[in-house]
């Protein structure tokens, strides 16, 4: 299922989140690690929220994404079911924040 998700950037997690998506750690996951991976690069920042979408098939929306990664970086999350080919709205690329926030760490 495809899911539009919208959550809070818990703070001074950037620099943590950006090395572990570029390490491999969670490209290494199984089943989702990719998916998170694809996820973040698509994610954009509007005001103090972080928007994404991502497919998932667990039984609960981003079960496992949430216990393994999203619920250790961000706050707030919601996913709610969205149709394929949705995108996130236009914001700020939260890639690039968290990269500048890698190199300033």
């Amino acid at each position: 299922m495809h899911y539009r998700v919208r959550a809070r950037l818990r703070p001074g997690v950037a620099a943590e989140l950006y090395r572990i998506l570029t390490d491999g750690t969670v490209a290494r996951q199984r089943p989702d690690g990719p998916e998170i991976v694809a996820s973040m690069r698509r994610a954009v920042s509007v005001g103090e929220e972080v928007h994404w979408t991502e497919t998932c098939y667990c039984p609960t929306p981003l079960q496992h994404e949430r216990a393994t990664v999203y619920d250790r970086f961000f706050t707030e999350i919601v996913a709610e079911a969205a149709p394929d080919g949705a995108r996130p709205p236009e914001g700020r690329s939260l890639w690039a924040h968290l990269l500048e926030a890698a190199a300033g760490s």
